[in-house]
């Protein structure tokens, strides 16, 4: 989607960090922008300051959470603009840094239930909306860098969450018709509300990152990257799997024999045939 004039963009945890910062560029384009988060009094900031910037802008008190005030988030979005466009499931926590041994388990579900389920929630009710809209739309998931490697010790926790927002993404983009594009953003260490404000300098400046990141959008890229140092840690992953399967699973003729996707495929070919 190269562009966003008179487009209806939604976005979770909009009202600050990242989420504030995309609001900005999109609303810049054109795009009618509705936020939502469980603060009204930063929704309120927020949509005041996208205003004294020209944007239209809107906002719905919404606990990602919750699927019904999900559900309600949607309502708003149509009952108020027509359509929905574009997604972004942004809202996200953190939780207190711990080993797994010593992490409060309701932590770790409080963690979940936001930024994974938040974003679960956002993607199927949104996206069955969009299939029956029928036009070309997009849903973007806010991962993170530690989507992809452990970029923080004693997080497990937050690193599972985002984790899981990787694996569901790839199922949502097979799960969902072309018309809808589906991507996984991975930011880095941006400045946001998650940052603690004693090392907040060393962290990419906000706006700058969005820059990075809504070019990437715009061509509709599946994966939307930044930090550049990041594929040091991401190729030495790799490079540990592939040295685990050149030892102990190593490539042969005929060694589809077993690959799942391979063999869907093939009795999927079958059926259809068969008819």
């Amino acid at each position: 989607m190269q562009n966003y004039k008179d487009k209806t963009v939604v976005i979770t945890g909009g009202a600050t960090g990242i989420g504030f910062g995309f609001a900005k560029a999109f609303g810049a384009e054109g795009a009618k922008i509705v936020i939502g988060e469980p603060r009204e009094n930063r929704l309120q900031e927020a949509v005041a300051a996208l205003s004294d910037l020209g944007i239209e802008a809107s906002y719905f008190i919404c606990d990602v959470s919750d699927p019904n005030s999900v559900s309600g988030l949607a309502d708003f979005a149509w009952d108020t603009y027509g359509q929905v466009d574009f997604l972004l499931n942004n809202a996200g926590i953190a939780t207190r840094r711990n080993t797994i041994p010593d992490m409060p388990l309701e932590d770790v579900h409080k963690v979940f239930d936001v930024n994974f389920f938040g974003v679960w929630h956002g993607a199927a009710i949104f996206g069955k909306r969009m299939i029956e809209q029928g036009t070309p739309a997009a849903i973007y998931n806010v991962g993170s860098e530690n989507s992809l490697f452990s970029a923080v010790p004693n997080a497990a926790a937050y690193l599972a969450s985002k984790h899981a927002v990787l694996g569901m993404t790839e199922g949502l983009r097979e799960d969902l018709p072309d018309f809808i594009t589906v991507g996984l953003i991975c930011p880095g260490w941006v400045r946001s509300e998650l940052t603690d404000p004693r090392s907040a300098h060393l962290a990419m400046e906000t706006d700058r990152y969005v820059e990075i990141a809504l070019q990437q959008i715009r061509a509709g890229e599946p994966y939307v990257v930044s930090h550049a140092f990041n594929i040091e840690h991401i190729d030495a992953r790799h490079a540990e799997i592939s040295k685990a399967y050149a030892t102990y699973a190593p490539r042969y003729d005929g060694d589809e024999e077993h690959d799942v996707r391979t063999l869907i495929a093939t009795l999927r070919a079958a059926r259809k045939s068969a008819k």
